[in-house]
């Protein structure tokens, strides 16, 4: 079986981070290094970084810091010309409709590991980011709240600084400097959000009436061609049953379906089913793994009845669960939960 290629990203966003702890005192290039990055390569335009470099680069950040709200600063840091040429040509835009339609269409030049999806009426406006990968919880929170400032604060560049206000949600717990999320002026953010990882952004505004400074068609339509020969050689990669395994494992009430996901990397289910086939895996054997592994966990919290817990997975009623539970631990949920408590 041929190997999967590694997961790369532009290294650019992650230079950006490099600033951010540099400014804070801490020394990058022991960073870099503990990482696996070279201090040179990460600053060259065409850069690029695997995902286990990313997750390592966050960890060390984060281990050397002690700061949980590093992501916010390094979103900030962000402008519209750090995308390059998908920068350019969303300033080009005549609107700034066409500006974030261009966006989540190429938005995998800017990051392979997220889907980002745009939906637009005359009334309301709604922007979503999804992983399309499978991260560490502590590499999704990071990428879950720079992505969501660098929006903030690209919009407001993109508008002019007249920024509408917006409902922010996150699928992340409310975090402990949640007080900082202030700075995101016009945003009410909400925090636990949806059943499965991810950010939702909704406008209760038009943004075709708002008609862009630098709006060039022959620039956009110049960038447009060259975006749509990157976007042909990008390959997100990596397996498709540790994506799908994150995003059972991250979701919060319930379980997302199989149609859900497969939406989500616009496929559909039979495809989907084909390529978990590939990997020698079906949808329904992961959804069962999660789920036995959250009855686990919340058999071992001791905060709910068999029942809610029951009702908290999915099921229909406490048998069924109690069923599924003795099929794969060989004993029941009640008898698990006292097996776990000290003598």
């Amino acid at each position: 079986m041929q190997a999967t290629p590694p997961i790369e990203v532009p290294a650019r966003y992650y230079a950006r981070a490099a600033e951010v702890l540099l400014r804070a005192g801490i020394d990058v290039a022991q960073v870099l290094t503990a990482a696996r990055i070279s201090p040179e390569r990460i600053g060259q335009p065409d850069a690029s970084l695997r995902l286990d470099q990313v997750e390592a680069l966050i960890a060390e950040a984060f281990a050397r810091t002690g700061r949980a709200d590093l992501a916010l600063d390094v979103g900030r840091a962000l402008k519209l010309s750090s995308h390059s040429l998908l920068g350019f040509g969303m300033l080009s835009s005549p609107d700034a409709d066409y500006a974030l339609r261009l966006a989540a269409r190429y938005f995998k030049l800017i990051m392979p590991t997220f889907r980002m999806r745009y939906r637009a009426t005359r009334e309301r406006a709604e922007i979503l980011f999804t992983p399309v990968v499978s991260m560490s919880p502590l590499c999704l929170q990071f990428h879950l709240e720079a992505v969501a400032a660098a929006t903030h604060w690209e919009l407001r560049e993109l508008l002019a600084g007249h920024m509408p206000e917006y409902d922010l949600y996150l699928s992340i717990a409310e975090p402990p400097h949640v007080a900082r999320y202030a700075e995101l002026a016009g945003a009410r953010c909400h925090f636990g959000w949806e059943s499965v990882p991810g950010l939702r952004m909704l406008f209760a505004t038009d943004f075709r009436a708002h008609a862009l400074a630098l709006s060039d068609p022959t620039a956009v339509k110049m960038a447009e061609t060259r975006c749509n020969a990157l976007v042909r050689k990008a390959v997100a990669g990596g397996k498709v049953s540790d994506w799908v395994r994150m995003m059972l494992r991250e979701s919060g009430e319930g379980l997302p379906s199989q149609v859900e996901l497969a939406r989500t990397l616009n496929l559909s289910v039979r495809t989907l089913d084909r390529y978990l086939g590939r990997e020698g895996v079906r949808f329904r054997e992961l959804a069962n793994e999660v789920r036995h592994e959250r009855a686990r966990a919340l058999l071992e919290a001791g905060e709910l009845g068999v029942t809610q817990i029951a009702h908290e997975l999915g099921y229909a009623d406490a048998a069924n669960f109690a069923r599924a539970f003795r099929k794969r631990a060989g004993l029941s949920p009640s008898e698990y939960r006292r097996q776990q408590r000290p003598p």
